[in-house]
This record gives C-alpha cells, structure tokens and sequence, in this order.
C-alpha cells in the first residue's frame, strides 16, 4: 500500500468550498485496501483551499501527483493540464464555470465520482496541444495550448498582417483582424465563433482560421499532425496579442516570427460516461446557435423538460446568470430526459 496523491487546482475567484471539504472527507476515509489519499495544491491557492490540504511549489506539484482534480470552468481545466503537461497525469473536471465543454462532473456528483475514480472505473481521453515558440529579434519564449492560440489586433493598434510558412514552404498572407490556430478540441472555441469548423476530437490537426479577413487566406486551413508551421509577422501589425487559451502571453509586432507544432496525447482527461458527455457537448454547441433568448427557448420544448429545467434554476432566479449558463443547464435536462427515454425504451 502506498499513498495516493490528489493535486487540486481550484477556480482563481469562485468558491470551491464544498468540494474540497468533499476532498478532505475522501481523504479522511482513505482509499480501503489500497492505502492512504494524500491532497496537495499551489502555495498561490492557499486560501482557496483551506483544509488539510498540503501546500507545495509548481515543481513538487507537478512531480508528486498521480491525479489532479480541477475545481472549475474549462479555463481551470485548461490550466490544470498545462500544469502537469510535462508529465500528463489525468486530470479530472469538476464543473464550477459556464458551459463546461471539457469539465464533465457537477459538484453535487463529486463524491461518486471519487468513488468510481478509486475503484478505477474511468476511461482516459487523450487531448492534443499545440507547442509555441514566439521569437524576436531579443528572445524567445515557449507556450503550450489545449484549445487555441490567437495572434489578435489590439483595437487602435492596425491590422494583423503575417505569411503562413507550412514545413518550411510558403503557403500564403493573412491580413485579418486575427488568426487562430486550433486543436481539433479546441474548435468549439474561438475557432467555431468566428465561422471555422468543428473537428472531431479524434482528429490529430490544427486549424488556422482568420478572423474578419480583408485580403490573402479568407478561410479555415486544417493541416495534419505533423506539419510545423510559423507565422512571419509583417508590415501593419503595430501592436498585437498573442493569445494561449485565452490568456494574453506576448506582444507580437511586425518582425516577431510565431511557429506552433502540434504535441500529441499532452493530456489526459477522465471520463467516466464519454458517450454521455458527448452527446451533453452537442446539445450544448447546437443550443448556441440559437437566435432565442431562454423564455423563447423553453417554449419549444416539451412541458415535462421545461417543468425539469425550471426546478434546476429556481435557486439562480434572484441572482445574474448568464445566457450560456441558462443555455448549458438545458442542454443538460436535455440530455437527462433523453437518457430517460433511452432507458424505457430498452426497458420495453
């Protein structure tokens, strides 16, 4: 027997509480048989986390986890798999954000979901990455995304202008407001609001698409997996953003040179129904498509999944929640109605 060690990464601003007294509760108790659970986090967490929680650097973290549990959004999920991407471990999501594409267990499930996690009654799904190297003429620094990288026109500051060069051939110009680079996960973000396609997961690519094109490339390029490619910053661009996963990393301006390559398997997330999740995924990226408001939107649904949908966000009615969050709560009725029927009809 030996100890089983459970790295948390919580929400930077939303309260997390519940769970990690859930946490502290299953450490308690110890895994039966199989020894002791043993929690740890970022000493930047510290009061996130209060309980009997270790607290560690980014090094021991990264060294000591055999799983690490991301009490957030998909942006916590994110973060939580660039941590440990040196050495993948799988990550498990807990879904404290909005539409939680990636984060796949509601805080109220936490503690069967601890259950099935140390009987090991999961299957791992593995997430490309896309490696970047923003170079100048002074230095250089290196970033990994799970979703997307961006390279965006601050406003005021011009246009974005660069050559895409495609395994050392030049492939053609961009001249857009921004270009984004994609994983195949990743394009139901950024990618797929600005018009490009959505890749199965599966897939090992990356798709680069332009954002409000005025001249050069106007549409999404999909290259495979083990193409590297660079953009060569020109003439135009004063002062851009280079956006990973969302976070602003870099300034990019005319001579900067970008190159990405795609990292295979840099991640690993649990899952313990991914064909359930899956279908909760669609639900939510169709209902997003909606030109309807959520009043209009419960009107076309059946009165039992309205009358369902309602009792779930009473408790919200009083306070602000976002169209994205009412729009992922119903996906997730939705779904729950749809199991049920799949279940009288098998047992009929």
């Amino acid at each position: 027997m030996g100890t089983f060690t459970v790295g948390l990464v919580p929400h930077p601003t939303k309260s997390v509480a519940e769970s990690v007294a859930i946490l502290c509760a299953w450490k308690q108790d110890g895994l039966p048989g199989k020894g002791d659970v043993l929690l740890i986090a970022l000493q930047s967490d510290e009061h996130r986390v209060a309980g009997a929680v270790e607290l560690v650097d980014e090094r021991s973290f990264r060294d000591r986890v055999d799983v690490v549990v991301a009490l957030g959004g998909d942006g916590t999920m994110l973060g939580a798999m660039r941590l440990v991407a040196d050495r993948p471990v799988p990550v498990l999501g807990v879904n404290y954000g909005n539409l939680g594409f990636l984060v796949e267990v509601e805080p109220a499930d936490l503690p069967d979901a601890l259950e099935r996690l140390a009987a090991k009654r999961f299957s791992l799904e593995p997430h490309h990455a896309v490696e970047v190297v923003h170079s100048t003429s002074t230095d250089e620094h290196t970033f990994l995304a799970f979703n997307d990288v961006s390279i965006a026109r601050r406003p005021g500051e011009g246009v974005v202008t660069a050559d895409l060069v495609v395994d050392g051939t030049p492939y053609g110009h961009y001249k857009a407001d921004a270009i984004i680079v994609a994983t195949s996960a990743g394009s139901t973000a950024y990618n797929y609001a600005a018009g490009g396609p959505v890749m199965s997961p599966a897939v090992a690519a990356t798709l680069i698409t332009p954002v409000a094109p005025m001249s050069g490339i106007d549409r999404s390029v999909v290259l495979g997996p083990g193409e590297a490619l660079r953009f060569q910053v020109g003439a135009g661009t004063r002062s851009a953003a280079l956006e990973v996963d969302g976070r602003v990393v870099a300034d990019v301006s005319e001579g900067c040179v970008v190159s990405m390559r795609l990292q295979r398997e840099a991640g690993q997330v649990i899952r313990f129904d991914a064909g359930r999740h899956a279908t909760k995924g669609r639900l939510k990226l169709s209902l997003l498509d909606l030109p309807l408001r959520e009043d209009q939107l419960l009107e076309l649904v059946p009165s039992d999944v309205r009358a369902k949908f309602k009792a779930r966000t009473a408790h919200r009615r009083g306070g602000l929640v976002s169209a994205a969050q009412l729009e992922a709560e119903a996906a997730e009725v939705v779904a729950s109605v749809e199991g049920e029927g799949d279940a009288g009809d098998a047992a009929s």
